[in-house]
């Protein structure tokens, strides 16, 4: 197996531990695993392609505080983070807003790690269709995930109240494709200059192999 980069290690690292701590004495156990388990199927999957497909260090980096987002989501459950249930009351907003946070980072992160399976496999030509398609790839993950949402709400009846996260907005999937899609593209606006030198820094520029 190829040699661990220091980064890619502490990521990895950062994102267990955070996990164990979730899972200690979470607010509802079947939310708590509803909101991780993303996050576990991506380490797992990250560390099984690792020898053979190594992403940038930009991405994986980003990929960890997704999975961080999920776990601090899952623990206390999205409509009841402390840290937002003190602005929403200081602020006099109208709700915990840390599944905005959540659904924002569901649109920025897949963005990177699209723009760059993109880019390395060279499927499109030109920065104006690598936006378009990025932007695409993340609303068709945004509204996928709703639909998981709407099936588990099925599934489950009330149980799955604390997974959904409505907290009583009647247009809250709608709000949650749309902040998913300006995180996609606040991603692509922001750091695509220095997800390029990633990239061909790693020697795996358009085309070539990993």
């Amino acid at each position: 197996m190829p040699r661990i980069h220091p980064s890619h290690g502490v990521f990895l690292a950062a994102f267990l531990i955070v996990l164990v701590w979730s899972g200690i004495g979470p607010k509802d156990r079947l939310t708590w695993f509803l909101e991780v388990v993303p996050g576990m199927v991506g380490a797992v999957a990250l560390v099984w392609l690792y020898p053979r497909y190594r992403l940038t260090t930009l991405v994986y980096g980003l990929v960890s505080l997704h999975a961080i987002v999920l776990c601090v989501g899952g623990h206390y459950t999205y409509a009841e983070v402390p840290a937002f249930d003190w602005l929403r009351d200081r602020f006099d907003l109208d709700r915990n807003y840390y599944d905005r946070v959540g659904h924002f980072m569901q649109g920025f992160v897949p963005a990177m790690i699209a723009r760059e399976i993109l880019v390395r496999a060279a499927v499109v030509r030109g920065t104006r269709w690598l936006f378009f398609l990025v932007t695409c790839v993340c609303l068709a993950i945004s509204a996928f995930y709703e639909f998981i949402e709407w099936w588990v709400a099925v599934a489950s009846g009330t149980a799955a109240e604390a997974f959904l996260g409505t907290q009583g907005d009647v247009w809250d999937t709608q709000w949650d494709m749309f902040i998913a899609f300006v995180g996609a593209m606040v991603a692509q606006w922001t750091l695509a200059r220095w997800h390029d030198r990633a990239i061909d820094a790693l020697g795996v520029g358009p085309g070539r192999a990993p």
